[in-house]
């Protein structure tokens, strides 16, 4: 099956780039290019593509066009996967785009796309309905964590370490209770417990869910 992509990026260069590296792809067609976020919500309205490929910003505002694309898309198309270009490695903004799901979501760093490859089996898996994030993300998140209280993983107890491992395959409470063989109440107190543990019971600007996921995938790499 063919993968439907519409690209958006308000630098021509950019675009011809991307167009040259997908081209050979015989399961990835670009059915769309894209200079800015109006004509790409359009765009994307008209075509419902498999995937958008979108810069973070571009205009009216040079922001985060690409993270509030996403989330529309999350309420309205949510079938259609967004994978983020960004030359920013900030943490929040990754945060931002994985808040709701995980799931058809990816945020790669411009500067460590080395080649087609990590292009297209982002494209590929977010069209599957996984989610990829690039490593050197977690790196940072775990940095500052590990700065804030230098993690606090070593205090989890086997079962809130296997809730958390559930959390980070994007599982709901609900799920997970069903998973774990536990109340949803259960699972409720387990996570407010992984997350004091983990230094997140205050945060308040962004999802603590997904930055304990995070953690938790990074600590699983590394």
């Amino acid at each position: 099956m063919t993968i439907r992509v519409v690209f958006g990026d308000d630098s021509y260069l950019a675009r011809e780039a991307v167009l040259s590296v997908l081209e050979p792809e015989e399961d990835i067609e670009v059915v769309a290019t894209c200079s800015d976020y109006d004509s790409l919500r359009l765009t994307v309205d008209e075509v419902r593509p498999d995937v958008v490929l979108a810069d973070i910003s571009m205009p009216p505002t040079n922001t985060d066009e690409g993270i509030r694309l996403a989330a529309e898309l999350r309420s309205l198309q949510p079938d259609v996967g967004v994978v983020i270009l960004s030359q920013y490695a900030e943490p929040q903004f990754a945060i931002k785009l994985l808040e709701d799901s995980s799931d058809r979501r990816a945020y790669l760093l411009k500067d460590r796309v080395h080649g087609r490859s990590d292009l297209t089996r982002a494209l590929r898996e977010v069209a599957a309905g996984h989610s990829v994030v690039d490593a050197r993300i977690v790196e940072l998140l775990l940095a500052a964590q590990r700065r804030r209280d230098d993690s606090g993983f070593d205090t989890l107890t086997a079962r809130e370490q296997e809730i958390l491992a559930l959390v980070a395959q994007g599982l709901s409470n609900a799920a997970i209770a069903e998973r774990a063989v536990i109340t949803k109440r259960a699972v409720e107190r387990h996570i407010n417990a992984i997350f004091w543990k983990l230094g997140l019971a205050d945060s308040a600007h962004f999802s603590r869910r997904v930055k304990a996921a995070l953690l938790y995938l990074g600590r699983q790499a590394g």
